[in-house]
């Protein structure tokens, strides 16, 4: 089952975020994680939505609007993240938090879904089934 992040979902969220950060090898500060939380709840800026089985969390998916700057209008979503956990994973979990983030963002306007990932994720094989792969490479410059 597949839900908005609520108020009773702050333990379980918290916990399964850090496993999140830690399979990504980093993690962060109580307060950073608190920031988000309140943020994911607010639903202005970004919004949450667990996967749940037995009542328990076992993936979640974060994302945000966005506007595109070629045509009047344009609205786009950007999967921020995505996570199942290990023992969740092969069971459809990621395909179905991907398809309900994408049902949300065209009720709200959006005309395209997008991420990144990194080139050795072994999720690529589900992304490229739900998605076109545009061959783009991220960089970064902290500020």
């Amino acid at each position: 089952m597949i839900s908005p992040l609520t108020e009773v979902d702050r333990a379980d969220w918290e916990a399964a975020v850090r496993a999140y950060h830690n399979d990504a090898g980093g993690t962060l500060s109580d307060d950073v994680y608190a920031e988000a939380w309140s943020r994911l709840l607010d639903g202005t800026r970004i919004r949450g939505v667990a996967a749940r089985s037995d009542g328990a969390i076992v993936g979640f998916a974060h994302y945000y609007f966005h506007t595109g700057i070629w045509a009047d209008g344009d609205s786009r979503c950007y999967l921020h993240d995505l996570y199942v956990a290990p023992q969740a994973r092969r069971r459809g979990i990621a395909q179905a938090l991907i398809e309900w983030v994408a049902r949300d963002a065209e009720q709200h306007g959006a005309t395209l879904l997008h991420w990144h990932t990194k080139e050795e994720n072994p999720a690529r094989r589900l992304y490229d089934k739900v998605a076109a792969y545009t061959g783009y490479i991220s960089y970064r410059r902290k500020l």
